[in-house]
């Protein structure tokens, strides 16, 4: 599915040139514990959508949180409500952030589909236990 080889130039191009069906997993972000147990997610990663509730954990603007804006998946970047800098003509811009330097405090589970798929990775997690 992913790159095999261990040599940085052919894992960068593989990013460089990844489809998007590919960089989907790039704007993957961790999720926290208190999250993690509420909804009963084995997962460590879950894709960031816009509406997700996130804190910074690095980078100039580290300790901040708010809801997601929108998600780049070309650039792997996530740009944040009240994350944000003025222009020179005073207008404010978002700050792209990357989804390794975040992680999520809550979920937007107002997608029947997410929602589902929360659960079905619940189940599937489960019956990889007990085997």
């Amino acid at each position: 599915m992913f790159v095999q080889s261990s040599k940085p130039r052919k894992q960068r191009k593989f990013r460089f040139t990844a489809p998007h069906h590919f960089r989907q997993r790039f704007v993957h972000a961790h999720i926290s514990k208190e999250l993690a147990t509420k909804l009963g997610i084995k997962r460590r990663t879950i894709a960031v959508r816009k509406g997700d509730t996130v804190k910074v954990m690095a980078g100039a603007q580290k300790g901040k949180s708010g809801k997601v804006q929108s998600v780049d998946m070309l650039k792997g970047r996530i740009t944040i409500e009240g994350i944000a800098r003025k222009n020179m003509k005073g207008k404010e811009r978002f700050i792209p952030i990357s989804s390794s330097n975040i992680y999520l405090i809550e979920l937007d589970l107002t997608d029947k589909l997410r929602v589902a798929k929360i659960d079905e990775s619940k189940v599937s997690a489960k019956a990889a236990t007990t085997k």
